[in-house]
């Protein structure tokens, strides 16, 4: 059954830049949709950014393209979120997340969320003005 492991996080002042990694394991094919979703207490969990680890395309919402990078190393098994210049309104707790099985040249930013089915256990990231 595949595993999600978040970890770093924190608080941080507006234009800074933090990293997120959430390693992972137990996964019975290699090409997946990975993400990174994030969620307010007054939003529902929204997605911010996502990788198809078979062709390796990014996609990314407009609020955080140019800012936010998304990255996959598989030989660390470690999914990265690269976060810069960022603004109060990133504050939320972020959440990596992946689906089972992908294809090559499937979206992933657009998919239904249900088919994500693996989910890390969050990690604050707060950004003060």
């Amino acid at each position: 059954q595949p595993a999600l492991a978040q970890s770093g996080g924190g608080s941080v002042q507006a234009g800074g830049s933090l990293r997120l990694p959430c390693s992972y394991s137990g996964y019975r094919h290699n090409y997946r949709c990975m993400a990174w979703f994030r969620q307010t207490p007054d939003k529902e969990r929204e997605i911010v950014a996502a990788i198809n680890t078979g062709d390796r395309v990014e996609s990314y919402v407009d609020s955080v393209k140019g800012r936010f990078t998304i990255s996959h190393d598989s030989a660390e098994s470690t999914l990265y979120l690269e976060m810069r210049s960022l603004k109060p309104e990133d504050t939320a707790m972020y959440y990596c997340a992946s689906t089972f099985f992908v294809n090559i040249g499937d979206a992933c930013l657009t998919r239904d969320r249900d088919t994500y089915k693996a989910w890390g256990q969050g990690t604050q990231v707060t950004v003060s003005s």
